[in-house]
């Protein structure tokens, strides 16, 4: 049950989120997209904590999940707040982003987990390591532009 629950919220975020990515920022939309990426992320995340099915115990999958909730919240906050005052967008940017690559990192390792006969550690750690690199330098790029165009609008 928590398995299948998992994966409906993990689609929705997957889709909300991308829309979110690829949608302009800081209007009604981004907004409403938003909200429903942070709550689908968040449902996600706890959902993981309560999976066993494939794990004796608190494994790697967890791990993740705990990271992503940090990456979650340290994005949802400082924009729902709008604190702190000075720096509150460029903590939502790269927090939310990161929260978008993990989540994405941790789809393509759960497919490599199940598709593959690769060790977990192997299966989770390798793709995950590649889908980091990949966003980080997606989000060290485009990040600071998308900030500098929102800036420049207000």
């Amino acid at each position: 049950m928590f398995g299948t629950v998992h994966v409906v919220f993990a689609l929705a975020a997957l889709i909300s989120g991308a829309a979110v990515v690829f949608r302009p920022k800081g209007d009604r939309w981004h907004r409403i997209l938003g909200y429903f990426y942070t709550i689908s992320l968040f449902l996600v995340n706890v959902s993981a904590l309560s999976v066993y099915e494939d794990s004796v115990g608190f494994g790697p999958f967890h791990i993740l999940a705990v990271i992503s909730l940090a990456t979650l919240i340290c994005g949802f906050i400082p924009a729902f707040l709008r604190r702190p005052i000075s720096s509150w967008l460029n903590l939502h940017a790269y927090f939310i982003s990161w929260s978008y690559v993990g989540l994405v990192a941790a789809g393509i390792a759960q497919f490599a987990t199940i598709s593959s006969n690769l060790p977990t550690h192997f299966a989770v750690g390798l793709p995950s390591i590649l889908v980091a690199i990949i966003g980080g330098a997606l989000i060290h790029t485009r990040v600071p532009k998308i900030l500098v165009a929102l800036a420049s609008s207000r």
